[in-house]
């Protein structure tokens, strides 16, 4: 099943992605707390992850390097904030300079939720920018396109 809404809110300076998935939460918290399930999933097709370092417990750092067509490389960078499984998730989103290190581009705040529905559970992804601006050019740099290339291969990974 596809993103079924993508919300942009520039006077909050948010992302809101919805994901509906007939599974129930525990099932879908695993597509996050399992870094090899999560490579399969967390970037766009055409730049796969690896998760190289995984301390998915509160005060840890979660780090991922994606490998782009032409063997470009980008990090990314999560502080992990709180953890309830299997229904809430809350990192410092950053991207990655060339050391691996957090680079300078806007951190967002992102928050998981995960709610039962009649048929499975829905996953709420909301990440929060400091400010307009620093929404505007992190949308500007595709991540929305990113967002829903990457989530469109939950079911597959879900279907094993």
């Amino acid at each position: 099943m596809p993103v079924t809404a993508f919300e942009k809110d520039r006077e909050a300076s948010t992302i809101t992605v919805t994901y509906e998935i007939d599974v129930p939460a525990e099932r879908a918290w695993e597509l996050w707390a399992d870094p090899r399930q999560l490579e399969r999933w967390w970037a766009p097709p055409a730049w796969p992850a690896t998760f190289e370092r995984f301390e998915f417990t509160p005060g840890g750092i979660v780090t991922y390097a994606m490998r782009g067509p032409g063997n470009e490389r980008a990090a990314g960078w999560w502080q992990v904030l709180e953890v309830s499984a299997p229904r809430f998730l809350v990192v410092e989103d950053r991207f990655g300079d060339p050391q691996d290190a957090p680079s300078d581009l806007p951190v967002g705040r992102m928050t998981l939720d995960i709610t039962d529905r009649s048929n499975g559970c829905t996953m709420r992804l909301t990440t929060t920018f400091p400010n307009p601006e620093a929404l505007d050019q992190i949308l500007e740099m595709g991540v929305e396109e990113g967002l829903r290339a990457a989530m469109g291969q939950i079911d597959d990974v879900i279907a094993g």
